[in-house]
């Protein structure tokens, strides 16, 4: 394999770990209502389980309150039991045709608590982005020692100088995220 490539497939993996964590992060519950606390909240509608997003139309008409609006009525009570059985903490209200979800103000216990699952999520992308770095310094020691297209020992070295610095560079983009979800986390 082109060492090149194997630079720009470890910044692929690294890239994805990212996109991962962000998602994780969007899920983890802050001070105020947020509709990606529930989007993918699975429901069992029509016989299988469908994430929220996909039944209704979510808002937040107010901080602390999120409104569902479902595409079709006769899903409302699976919303609702999908939503209790994701044990979220909350406790949705059917209104009619539509459902609020009160999002309760979060205590300072429970916030150190989804801090730590931040960092933890945070954890979890740095192990994936240097897994990415042993496995691209893997291949690239392996072109070095079969001689594939020329790598010399410095070659190498130069290959091995880039992927660290990709590391350091992801590395640094989880902990921003991190830092930041744990700031909207504990701010009250």
């Amino acid at each position: 394999m082109d060492v090149e490539m194997i630079v720009l497939e470890c910044e692929e993996h690294m890239t994805k770990a990212i996109e991962y964590l962000k998602h994780e992060l969007r899920g983890l519950r802050t001070g105020r209502a947020s509709t990606a606390m529930i989007e993918h909240v699975k429901v069992d509608a029509y016989g299988s389980p469908t994430d929220l997003k996909n039944l209704a139309g979510l808002s937040t008409p107010e901080p602390h309150q999120i409104l569902i609006k479902p595409f079709d009525p006769s899903t409302i009570q699976d919303i609702i039991k999908g939503i209790e059985k994701a044990d979220l903490g909350l406790n949705p209200r059917s209104e009619g045709k539509q459902i609020r979800v009160p999002v309760p103000t979060l205590s300072g216990e429970r916030r150190k608590q989804i801090a730590g699952q931040a960092k933890t999520a945070g954890e979890q992308a740095k192990v994936a982005i240097r897994n990415a770095r042993r496995d691209a310094n893997k291949h690239i020691d392996a072109a070095e020692k079969e001689k594939a297209n020329g790598i010399s020992e410095d070659m190498a070295k130069d290959f091995k100088d880039e992927v660290q610095e990709l590391t350091k560079k992801y590395e640094a983009e989880v902990d921003s995220l991190v830092d930041h979800k744990t700031k909207e986390i504990t701010e009250v």
